[in-house]
């Protein structure tokens, strides 16, 4: 198989799953492997005011929650926290107080910041619940404490603290405050000054908080739940916060990833406890922090599917597959593609696998 073989493939594969789902307004796919040296960065579908291109910003859902325990795993390293620490260590007594009460018995005081990390702390999930209002009436908002709030007194815990996996954005939100209480600084800023910064991620931003250091000419992908364009909702960005938000062209995102598996952001030793410090969420899946990992299963999940990274719920993906030095990043923009997107991505590494053993040979 050539270079040029394997670039058509991949560019095919992606075009007709974009084309055959009328659902679909604008799509994107970057793969870059430095084993080989393939580098594709591909959009497709009819646009919202023409073609998509492959340098608009795009909204990554919860890819971004990567961002957040990056962030987390710096502040670590700067020995501002860690990742042991009570959450009650940073958060005041009134969000606290009763967040965690389950079978009658308070837990709140034993949640760690490692348990919002790698989603075991047994929190309900606050995000789907609001979202329908925000669906409903898209003048509703709300702020992300508000936000644990109304998960506290709406919603019940799962499980005590560490005993079990259970995936929530409640988590995440309180990362956040955790991040702007010790930064003293509103998290879209320190995702710009400890992220966006260092790595020069000139177009990459908040949703609806924040603009980018250069901005666009691209007008930012427009991203949808059914038919309605969430964009300019601002309800959204407000429950979205810290366990998503991030937009970001396909080459800035990158970046990230190339630093964080380059250990430029943070150490080889603090990306291995990322990874490594991890809870079994779905079959085929473990958790580590805010970082999905294929667990391989005889016959339902082979080992070359062996890779690392972050799904969002809008069909959005950014992974490493650390035996073909390759990253694989995109995003389909429909709630519909939330679970269609791991059967592309894995696809994608079929064919990045054989050419790599033909690359190898």
């Amino acid at each position: 198989m050539t270079h040029a073989t394997v670039k058509l493939q991949i560019e095919e594969l992606f075009r007709k799953q974009v084309r055959k789902d009328k659902k679909i307004t604008n799509a994107f796919l970057l793969v870059h492997s430095e084993k080989t040296g393939l580098h594709l960065n591909l959009a497709e579908g009819p646009g919202e005011n023409g073609k998509p291109s492959p340098q608009q910003p795009v909204y990554m859902a919860s890819v971004g929650k990567l961002f957040t325990s990056v962030i987390i795993s710096i502040l670590h390293e700067q020995k501002v926290l860690s990742f042991e620490d009570p959450i009650s260590d940073y958060l005041d007594s009134g969000l606290i107080d009763g967040l965690h009460i389950y079978k009658k018995k308070e837990y709140s005081g034993e949640i760690q910041i490692r348990h919002l990390l790698n989603q075991t702390s047994g929190l309900p999930d606050n995000f789907y619940p609001l979202f329908d209002k925000l669906l409903a009436d898209h003048t509703f908002d709300i702020s992300p404490r508000e936000a644990v709030e109304w998960a506290k007194a709406h919603l019940k815990p799962q499980a005590v603290p560490g005993k079990r996996s259970y995936y929530t954005d409640t988590n995440y939100h309180l990362l956040g405050l955790i991040v702007e209480k010790v930064c003293e600084e509103p998290f879209h800023a320190v995702l710009k000054r400890l992220i966006f910064d260092p790595v020069a991620m000139k177009q990459s931003y908040m949703l609806l908080n924040s603009e980018p250091e250069k901005a666009s000419t691209q007008k930012e992908a427009g991203f949808y739940f059914n038919q309605t364009r969430l964009n300019e909702i601002r309800g959204f960005a407000g429950l979205d916060f810290s366990g998503g938000g991030v937009v970001a062209t396909m080459e800035d995102l990158l970046k990230f990833m190339k630093a964080l598996t380059g250990h430029q952001l943070i150490s080889e030793n603090t990306l291995n406890i990322m990874i490594h410090d991890k809870a079994r969420l779905y079959p085929g899946w473990d958790y580590g922090y805010g970082i999905w990992q294929v667990r391989p299963v005889p016959l339902l999940l082979p080992k070359k599917y062996q890779s690392w990274g972050v799904l969002g719920a809008t069909g959005a993906f950014m992974f490493y597959h650390p035996e073909l030095e390759a990253h694989i990043i995109g995003s389909f923009n429909h709630q519909s593609w939330q679970r269609k997107c791991v059967r592309f991505m894995f696809k994608v590494m079929g064919k990045l696998a054989a050419y790599n053993k033909s690359f190898s040979t």
